[in-house]
């Protein structure tokens, strides 16, 4: 990039690297839909537990404002992935969710291969539904099922039971569903080794494509921070668990692609890896929040929205709506940028490192060089990628970025 296109006057530092442009990434478009039946106390999510009728179509034409707002950000890009997130988004009716996609793809231009994505709790899901959400565009669903065992789902406060759960997956699947995930977790309360196993094979058994696979952590301004509950394994317990169900998520042909992501081939979430790789996306309703690349400023913009629905709904559309706008700061880029990228096994590419950043790959050489002599890192020419160590102390190895 040539001196004169840096926004800065004669004299002062430029932030950006010269002869390095920062190329936008591709683009995704979060949605957040944010009521739940029953909020559960391990959650830190901007969810409401919703009473009465709710405002379904009232928060749509919100949405479709939202978006209205945001659009100058992102003119004439291509949009890969959608993800309904939440809350619990199967609360909407297919309806709905069809009103909001046929607006957007009236707004926005959707790749062919759109992939779109509708978070999915057991407890909510409705026969024949399904099908209205597939006819609506949605072609994947995520299960949040998080254990198959009913007194550990009763002690995480879920609505859901283990038999109903596995009624879900099989209605998704009627309805002609073959790309969905299961959410599961580990360490929970009073969990054995044996039990987290018995929930894999539960999982196994209903052949989902993607599966996430997760630590129970207690998150501040959670239920479970404020009152943790009893028998909750240990550090030694947690890990012997996590390397266990690696070993058989492997052998049941789930390659680990992220930290708690595992998929069959070509099955990786296209949403997920996009934020992984420090893409773009646009982040529309409640809390949600977005991260625009401007190759035009050669900035890193952060937006987000208003986290109260009411607040949301009644300021949509305007500046009021905004929580915050953020231009990120070339000295935090490295860190942001592998905050993201070191959570994926395949690591990072030096050239994508400039493309997406805008600086140049001597801004991170030292601390590159310091991973790699601690045995976290290795570099072979331009890739970058984290070893079996290095995965095992990611806070630690992006913590040299700061």
């Amino acid at each position: 990039m040539s001196e004169e296109h840096c926004n800065h006057l004669p004299g002062e530092s430029c932030d950006h690297d010269h002869g390095v442009s920062l190329v936008p990434p591709p683009l995704s478009l979060y949605v957040h839909l944010p009521w739940c039946v029953r909020k559960c106390p391990y959650c830190d999510f901007n969810s409401h537990q919703g009473k009465g009728e709710l405002p379904f179509e009232a928060y749509i034409d919100a949405l479709v404002r939202d978006l209205d707002q945001d659009l100058p950000l992102v003119w004439g890009r291509v949009v890969n992935s959608v993800f309904f997130g939440g809350g619990t988004p199967s609360l909407f009716p297919p309806e709905a969710i069809d009103r909001f996609l046929q607006a957007a793809s009236a707004r926005l231009r959707f790749a062919p291969n759109l992939e779109v994505t509708l978070e999915t709790n057991p407890g909510t899901a409705e026969h024949g539904r399904f099908d209205r959400y597939r006819a609506a565009g949605v072609n994947r669903i995520s299960f949040g099922i998080q254990t198959f065992n009913d007194a550990a789902l009763q002690r995480l406060g879920r609505i859901h039971d283990s038999g109903e759960a596995e009624r879900a997956v099989k209605l998704a699947q009627d309805a002609g569903y073959d790309n969905f995930n299961i959410d599961l977790m580990y360490a929970l309360p009073e969990q054995t080794l044996a039990q987290a196993e018995h929930d894999l094979e539960r999982a196994f058994a209903l052949q989902p494509t993607h599966l996430s696979h997760y630590q129970l952590t207690l998150e501040p301004n959670t239920v479970f921070f404020a009152r943790p509950p009893q028998g909750i394994p240990d550090d030694d317990a947690a890990w012997d668990m996590q390397e266990h169900c690696q070993r058989l998520l492997a052998e049941a042909g789930y390659a680990q692609y992220e930290v708690s992501a595992y998929a069959r081939p070509g099955r990786q979430s296209q949403h997920n890896l996009n934020y992984w790789r420090f893409g773009d996306y646009l982040g529309i309703g409640a809390g949600a929040h977005g991260k625009i690349s401007s190759g035009a400023g050669q900035n890193v913009l952060r937006r987000w929205k208003h986290k109260h629905p009411q607040t949301f709904m009644d300021t949509a559309g305007t500046a009021a709506s905004l929580g915050g706008d953020e231009v990120i700061d070339a000295g935090r880029l490295p860190f942001e940028y592998m905050l993201n990228l070191l959570r994926l096994h395949e690591g990072f590419s030096l050239r994508d490192f400039e493309s997406r950043t805008g600086l140049e790959r001597a801004r991170i050489a030292a601390p590159v060089q310091l991973a790699v002599e601690r045995g976290w890192l290795t570099v072979d020419g331009d890739r970058v990628q984290p070893t079996e160590l290095g995965r095992r102390f990611t806070n630690d190895v992006v913590e040299l970025f700061l």
